[in-house]
């Protein structure tokens, strides 16, 4: 069965534009048809469509399932964007998929992109969470000062992944089971000295993704998939 998604389904109980026109003219469904719909906010609606007006889908629900999200904990991604698009683009959608609850961009020292188109970003996760039949939609923040980012205050236990030749403890071995994360990924050419040195001052704990030099996309699908594995219900 087909999933949409429908953020305001339990006040308008009308599909949004785009998911009705792939409804009606990609599928071709009709009244009466059945779909499942998720309001991104834990809830499933199995629904009929009850009357199709122009571009206007209109259902009604038969069946309401809230769900929980797969895993226990919150992870926060916040990676600096790579210069190749799509490698990023890549890595949100099967982050997405694993299971992320937040993603950040990062504009750091050696960052190659400052700038994300962040509605694309956002249809890429909305796909991919249904694609993958998850309940919960991923929080997308705009591009953040590396700065700015590590002074906020967070929930849980902080991490930065780097490549530097010094005292880091692996993911896998200190990550706690249902504790909130937030991990840090820097750009191709690594965080600088001075910023690992500032993100462990403000509390993020220096960790090791595993024995591979890894891009930086890969890492950041890894500390996701590693938290998703502790966590997994």
């Amino acid at each position: 069965m087909a999933l949409f998604y429908a953020p305001d389904i339990e006040t308008t109980w009308e599909l949004p534009e785009e998911e009705a026109t792939h409804c009606l003219r990609v599928l071709r469904l009709g009244v009466g048809s059945t779909i499942e719909i998720t309001d991104g906010k834990g809830t499933f609606h199995e629904a009929i469509i009850s009357s199709i007006n122009g571009k206007h889908c209109h259902v009604e629900s038969t069946l309401r399932r809230t769900m929980p999200k797969g895993w226990q904990g919150n992870i926060h991604i916040a990676i600096a964007p790579t210069k190749n698009i799509d490698r990023i683009e890549w890595m949100v959608e099967k982050a997405v998929e694993i299971g992320l609850d937040e993603l950040t961009f990062l504009n750091c020292r050696f960052s190659e992109r400052k700038v994300i188109k962040n509605d694309r970003i956002e249809r890429i996760a909305i796909s991919a969470m249904k694609q993958s039949l998850k309940p919960h939609r991923t929080i997308i923040n705009e591009i953040t000062d590396f700065k700015k980012f590590i002074s906020i205050p967070r929930n849980g236990a902080k991490y930065i992944a780097h490549c530097y030749d010094s005292e880091r403890k692996a993911l896998k071995e200190i990550l706690i089971k249902s504790e909130d994360a937030t991990i840090l990924i820097g750009p191709e050419g690594d965080f600088s000295p001075e910023e690992v040195e500032a993100a462990t001052a403000a509390g993020f704990i220096p960790i090791s993704l595993g024995n591979s030099r890894l891009r930086t996309e890969t890492a950041g699908l890894a500390a996701c998939h590693i938290f998703n594995l502790k966590n997994e219900i």
